[in-house]
């Protein structure tokens, strides 16, 4: 039986803009060439690790974690190179998988942002349970051999010192590149030498050869320049693709120990499961055992009761034999650490609405800080400690959504805040479990149409106007599909054939939802009493003072991990201005309109519509909010950066309440206004949030940058007093709970 080999040297699509396949892709052929395992070895993260793990394992591979590190500091006194010196190292043990998050966290941490580099005295120093591979052409190792045989010995014995010469490896790599051939022939006399074992990789950057059309495109977008001006950047040839064992057998054919050596490697790696050893725990409240938590929660939520409910009523007995029932389902489930680390939260947001509302109206107004809201409010512990304001016994609402006996994860508690009040919270947050504990979640934006449309349309050099045209043009949202698209519209008939084009359709389909970079979820945030850093990489976010998990919301959940999630509702934020802005009604001083009332109002709206243009509205940015019914409020739109697209049948707009003025009744219809704002067009100071009431649509548009916003809704929705009132009185009263 052919000797197989492993592959301990590989980058996925979480190479940002370098390798040019999925997690999945790789884990896949890897089974099919018969490999026994395969590591995942990204830039400076383990940001496609959980999704990659749980894909081998699904397909019966042993999946090794690990990451290729650029170092700095390598040669004091010398300038660092432009991409700096890199090492691959890979996770052995649980300790070593530990240290290895610590590593990368400072790498990012300790750098400056978009320049990762890890100094070489921290990875010395953090080297338990972690075996190391010294690295592809740009290593320490090949850049000391370059100036001197000596310099390459000092600086191969301090890796060797610091990790043990049975954790070193000199890592031989022939993909057919000039100087290839004689780098590995000194490397491993170097290795013979300091009495290191030799081991062979194959810089992977893509499963199949066939991709290395893609990798070309991304190491040319990633250098802003076509292929062409690329051409020093990209691979030499498509020999960066999962090898065959016996290939590689043949590429190290006077080297068979470095073959052998990967699967020695492979078998000690066997000691770390990702899926299984993180030591996730989430936090308990202060001080606390299990049964002091129950305690502790039931003791609060009993006084609580007494508060809310008048004593001796049938809605108290109620509120308490509902009470009862959740803490045994708590009880059973562990939970009462979980709901005390929320009531803590939430205390913390009280303290912080404070601050933030200041002496405004809106700090007297009795606003709660946030709002729980989903299946979480069917829960009377969560209206007890303050994370609802409805009450589930007057409403009898049902619980067995959000907590039974046969739950398997985590209940879901979803949080609402004012935009002011939610970004200092974060920070708050950070401030008492510590940055080590706490990180938010990220995401992965993910190549679309209009992207891959301009991004490789401008690297294979095709005119803008065109593919400013085609994005435009085309209907589908992800970027596969587009040689079909452009197949079918009229304007590019001429072109599906043309060379370039059928390239280009071809390269979306390919580069559809491989990951363009790092980026915030709206909300989530992990908390852990272990190190979080111990557990999933850290790295600074783009907002100042916060920090990212290297693991969007799958691989978290993947992961065990509990996410709170602290949303942004940007009506909140709105009603908490207009509060500010003017007196609060009470619900019964607030006017019923009559459908006369409707219609006046309605058509002085229209009336100062038609005298708006673009023009107008730009001078009144930042000055005073515009209020608009449809024309206005596209204006608006139009004048902050976004696009219009025209109507189509069951397209936006679509199950739209209207008043038929004929028979006066108010009716569903396909289509209630030819034409519609494209959220995705503005940019990402724009916020656009639409609420739906009594099947009446408000949207709103805020801009943070120019203090400007806008609210569009529908008064021909009205059929009488009745809706009116809904509209101008519950609408106010639904938001402010």
């Amino acid at each position: 039986m052919d000797m197989p080999y492993v592959e301990l040297h590989c980058h996925s699509g979480f190479s940002f803009l370098d390798g040019a396949s999925h997690p999945q892709e790789l884990a896949v052929r890897a089974v099919e060439l018969g490999y026994p395992a395969l590591a995942l070895t990204d830039h400076n993260g383990l940001y496609g690790s959980m999704e990659f793990a749980h894909a081998a394992k699904r397909a019966n591979l042993q999946p090794i974690t690990g990451a290729e590190v650029t170092l700095r500091e390598c040669f004091p006194g010398f300038e660092e190179p432009e991409h700096g010196h890199h090492v691959t190292l890979l996770a052995e043990t649980p300790q070593g998988y530990a240290n290895l998050c610590r590593l990368l966290t400072e790498t990012h941490m300790g750098s400056e942002r978009g320049d990762a580099r890890l100094p070489l005295p921290s990875l010395l120093e953090l080297s338990e349970g972690l075996i190391l591979l010294t690295g592809c052409g740009k290593s320490p190792v090949a850049a000391a051999l370059a100036s001197s045989v000596a310099e390459a010995e000092q600086m191969t014995r301090r890796l060797a010192d610091a990790f043990g010469p049975g954790s070193v490896f000199v890592e031989l790599q022939d993909n057919a590149v000039k100087g290839d051939t004689a780098r590995n022939k000194a490397l491993a006399r170097l290795a013979g030498r300091m009495g290191l074992g030799v081991v062979a990789t194959g810089n992977v950057h893509y499963h199949r050869p066939e991709r290395h059309r893609l990798q070309d495109v991304l190491v040319s977008i990633k250098n802003r320049a076509t292929l062409d001006g690329a051409h020093g950047a990209r691979r030499a040839n498509r020999l960066f693709h999962l090898a065959e064992p016996w290939e590689m057998r043949n590429r190290f054919q006077s080297r068979p120990e470095a073959i052998t050596n990967t699967l020695l490697i492979a078998e000690r790696c066997a000691a770390f499961d990702l899926t299984e050893d993180l030591g996730y725990e989430f936090p308990n409240f202060e001080g606390s055992a299990h049964g002091e938590a129950l305690e502790t929660l039931a003791a609060i939520c009993l006084a609580k009761i007494s508060t809310l409910y008048e004593p001796g009523s049938s809605r108290e007995r109620d509120a308490e034999e509902r009470l009862h029932t959740e803490l045994r389902l708590v009880d059973l489930h562990g939970l009462a650490g979980f709901f005390l680390v929320y009531r803590d939260i939430m205390d913390l947001a009280v303290l912080v609405a404070r601050e933030v509302r200041g002496e405004a109206p809106r700090a007297r107004s009795g606003l709660p800080p946030g709002r729980g809201r989903g299946s979480s409010v069917s829960s009377i512990i969560c209206y007890l400690i303050g994370l609802s304001h409805i009450d589930p016994v007057k409403n009898n609402l049902f619980l067995g959504r959000f907590l039974n006996e046969a739950l398997r994860s985590v209940p879901d508690i979803d949080l609402d805040f004012p935009r002011d009040i939610r970004e200092q919270l974060i920070l708050r947050v950070y401030e008492k479990y510590g940055y080590e504990h706490t990180g938010l979640v990220c995401t992965f934006p993910t190549y679309r149409l209009k992207s891959a449309v301009r991004e490789i349309g401008k690297v294979l050099d095709l005119p803008m106007g065109e593919l400013e045209k085609l994005s435009k043009l085309s209907e589908h949202r992800s970027a596969a599909g587009l040689a079909d698209e452009i197949a079918g519209l009229p304007e590019f008939k001429d072109r599906a054939d043309a060379q370039l084009w059928r390239l280009l359709g071809s390269l979306a389909e390919d580069v559809a939802g491989l990951p363009r970079h790092i980026s915030q979820h709206p909300g989530g945030m992990i908390v852990s009493s272990r190190p979080l850093v111990e557990i999933v990489p850290l790295e600074p976010a783009a907002w100042e003072g916060r920090v990212l998990c290297q693991w969007d919301k799958d691989s978290c959940d993947d992961a065990g991990f509990i996410k709170i999630d602290f949303l942004a509702l940007g009506m909140l934020a709105l009603v908490d201005e207009s509060i500010d802005s003017g007196p609060i009604l009470a619900q019964e001083a607030v006017p019923v309109l009559s459908d006369d009332d409707v219609a006046s109002l309605h058509e002085r709206i229209k009336a100062v519509e038609r005298r708006l243009d673009i023009d107008t509205i730009r001078g009144l940015l930042g000055r005073q909010p515009i209020f608009g019914i449809c024309l206005g409020h596209q204006l608006l739109g139009l004048a902050l950066g976004a696009e219009i697209f025209k109507l189509k049948f069951g397209h936006r707009g679509a199950n739209q309440p209207v008043l038929n003025q004929a028979t006066g009744r108010v009716e569903i219809t396909t289509q209630n206004h030819g034409f519609a704002l494209d959220p995705e067009s503005f940019g990402d100071e724009i916020e656009v949030t639409h609420v739906n009431l009594n099947d009446q649509t408000v949207e709103g548009i805020r801009s943070r940058q120019q203090a400007a916003f806008g609210v569009q809704y529908h008064p021909e929705a009205s059929a009488g007093p009745h809706d009116s009132h809904y509209l101008f009185g519950d609408f106010r009263k639904m938001l402010l709970g």
